[in-house]
């Protein structure tokens, strides 16, 4: 779609190029959801591609993606052996349903900056422990959980002229085993709950839960519980009006399949580790 009230993109190379911001300004990575609707306010994009950063490192503490990092980048990268959540990567790319034209545009700072229940990349990011570093007008930059970015429908916690930078994963994390689960009212419909649990080698065991949510939710245990127990966690954590009502799905329908998907979840990660890793 034409965005015909924008009269300035600017294409800066490196952060000290960054204007300041001014209001009716737009941040664009990939662009795929800024440019499929009129966006009426909008005057300035600044082009976040034109920085250059690298789509993803590898390193000894973990995994840190770009904000700009496409989602066909991130199905692509190979990760060592040792972090044997690495299914987990393709199972939440796949979750984003569209053409592999959509894969080589969208990003995962969309996906985040987005914020919509369905984003599979904030269930990534807030299962695996992600850290999301934001770039303060000031020059400053602050470190964030999920959790704390992602603060429900359409809405984070980024200020104005605050810079989704990169989403940092710990190397411990991608360490876990992990279960995989997704449910949506139609084969190629958007996400109705999606649900990843994981388990450490101490047995420690967490549920993340998304898309059937408002906003990203975690609950964690010492060890894994039995399925009343998970229930019970759920419901204590997880009031009805935070239940997301949509044509994809009602809250009703949304809490009933959170309570299976976390059953499944647990039963999964029960098994010994060759066995539950990447479900």
């Amino acid at each position: 779609m034409d965005l015909n009230t924008v009269e300035t993109v600017i294409r800066p190379r490196s952060r000290g190029e960054l204007p300041p911001w001014q209001e009716g300004d737009a941040c664009l990575a990939g662009g795929t959801w800024l440019f499929s609707e009129p966006q009426p306010a909008t005057r300035r994009l600044l082009d976040l591609a034109s920085l250059g950063w690298p789509p993803h490192t590898i390193d000894a503490d973990g995994l840190t993606l770009a904000a700009t990092c496409t989602i066909a980048q991130l199905d692509r990268l190979e990760l060592p052996p040792a972090w044997i959540a690495a299914p987990l990567v393709g199972q939440c790319c796949r979750g984003l349903l569209g053409s592999f034209k959509i894969w080589n545009t969208a990003t995962v700072g969309g996906n985040l900056c987005l914020a919509l229940p369905a984003g599979p990349l904030i269930a990534l990011a807030t299962a695996l422990d992600a850290t999301c570093t934001v770039w303060s007008p000031d020059g400053g930059e602050r470190g964030l959980a999920t959790t704390a970015f992602v603060l429900g429908p359409r809405r984070t916690a980024l200020q104005p002229g605050e810079i989704l930078r990169s989403v940092s994963i710990p190397a411990a994390a991608l360490a876990r085993r992990t279960a995989f689960r997704r449910i949506s009212l139609s084969p190629n419909g958007r996400s109705g709950a999606l649900l990843i649990g994981t388990r450490d080698a101490d047995g420690a065991f967490s549920l993340t839960v998304t898309a059937s949510v408002r906003r990203p939710l975690k609950l964690a245990f010492a060890g894994l519980p039995e399925r009343a127990a998970l229930v019970e966690a759920i419901d204590d954590t997880i009031p009805d009006g935070l239940y997301y009502d949509d044509v994809h799905g009602q809250p009703d329908w949304r809490r009933h399949v959170t309570r299976h998907l976390a059953g499944e979840i647990r039963d999964a990660l029960q098994d010994a580790p060759s066995e539950g890793a990447g479900s």
